[in-house]
């Protein structure tokens, strides 16, 4: 059977030590698997872009999307007026003749990228799973599921929390009235997929402090120590990543961060845990 079509469990049944070469022939098929539910999904993708562009890439622009109207009520409730979006003060145009079919092109390609996330990390996971040793495998166990779910939940609270508010400010702010905002479409989708999914990889915090905890780089103890430190850390970014000066906004960014990071320390514990007792049998044996 050629190599390609064996799965992981086969391959260690057989107790078959591959090659440099072999290894380099499975890594390329699981790329090429992983780059084609990308495309797949980017041309279901592009097949419906223009109810995707209207309902989902324009929501953010529109003052009925979900996230200003939670405001409003919010606003409501703390009688801080000014956190109520009504108006987003600016127009999107493309300056280029192939702008619009570019940003479809592109647009597809990310959404491809979202969706496939999943399934492209189960593939890469494949190739890595059979290097480990059976205490490290089930350590890792659920990898796909948390790494999977964690993009899912980073992605989603940077388009619904984070991008509207940085586009809701952005959009606002006027040096003089003389100046009106009229954004190009590309400036304007680029921020909304940079805060989307750089979300979506700072919410992979517990998995980096896994891997580096599993490596020895990382400590609980550390993590503790420069926990004040951290929350510093975590408030300028979302002080950057909203730009709007107002506390609450600030607040909503800041605190899943400092979840994560707290998270983090307990994921950064049971992996010392771990290599505890693995060094104790060892040890005993």
């Amino acid at each position: 059977m050629p190599l390609d079509q064996l799965t992981d469990e086969e391959i260690e049944s057989e107790g078959k030590e591959m090659s440099f070469l072999e290894h380099l022939e499975e890594l390329r098929w699981h790329i090429i698997r992983a780059v084609g539910s990308i495309f797949v999904f980017a041309i279901i993708a592009f097949v419906f872009i223009e109810d995707i562009f209207r309902e989902v890439i324009m929501g953010p622009k529109s003052p009925n999307f979900w996230t200003y109207r939670m405001m409003c009520k919010l606003s409501e409730m703390s009688g801080y007026k000014d956190l109520c979006v009504k108006k987003l003060n600016f127009e999107l145009q493309a300056l280029g003749v192939s702008d619009q079919f570019t940003m479809a092109l592109t647009s597809s390609l990310i959404i491809g990228l979202c969706f496939a996330f999943p399934y492209a990390f189960w593939e890469l996971w494949r190739f890595i799973k059979p290097g480990l040793r059976p205490v490290e495998r089930q350590a890792a166990r659920g990898a796909v599921f948390y790494v999977s779910m964690l993009f899912l939940m980073g992605l989603l609270f940077g388009y619904y929390i984070v991008s509207p508010l940085a586009i809701n400010f952005l959009a606002n702010y006027q040096i003089t009235p003389d100046i009106k905002n009229q954004f190009d479409i590309t400036s304007y989708i680029g921020i909304l997929v940079t805060l989307s999914l750089g979300c979506a990889l700072m919410f992979q915090m517990p998995i980096a402090a896994f891997v580096l905890s599993k490596v020895g780089v990382l400590t609980p103890a550390f993590m503790k120590e420069y926990r004040k430190h951290a929350w510093i850390v975590i408030l300028v970014l979302a002080g950057i990543i909203t730009p709007s000066p107002d506390i609450y906004s600030q607040v909503l960014v800041a605190l899943p961060l400092a979840g994560l990071y707290e998270v983090s320390i307990l994921v950064s514990r049971r992996v010392q845990r771990l290599r505890e007792k693995e060094s104790r049998e060892l040890m005993q044996s």
